[in-house]
């Protein structure tokens, strides 16, 4: 019986040991995780951002340009605005099909990277 202590006693800081050691883990884990997912969201954030800039100084220009070329700076802004419109309407139209799965999709690579 006197034997059986010690072992017991070894195998109960066997044991807390591996619990700590799992917990600590599974910490670090989700401490990964949580940076992926913030590194992530903060460099999607910084492209969108770009791209909304870059796309509105693309449609100025083009504005402009079409309005040289028509001889009407008010008509080449309205003439953009119109495809811009169109292009909100495809997405609205095609968010199910495209556009949700393309998201769902890149956050969900995100979180089991």
């Amino acid at each position: 019986m006197e034997e059986l202590k010690p072992k017991a006693e070894s195998l109960k800081n066997s044991i807390s040991n591996y619990l700590d050691t799992y917990y600590k883990l599974a910490l670090v884990n989700l401490t990964q995780k949580a940076t992926n997912i913030t590194a992530g969201a903060l460099a999607g954030f910084t492209t969108l951002f770009l791209f909304i800039l870059t796309l509105f100084f693309l449609g100025m220009g083009f504005a402009w340009w079409i309005g040289t070329a028509i001889k009407s700076i008010a008509g080449g802004f309205f003439i953009v605005a119109g495809i811009f419109i169109l292009l909100i309407v495809l997405i609205i139209v095609l968010r199910k099909k495209i556009v949700f799965p393309m998201l769902k999709k890149v956050i969900l690579k995100k979180i089991y990277e």
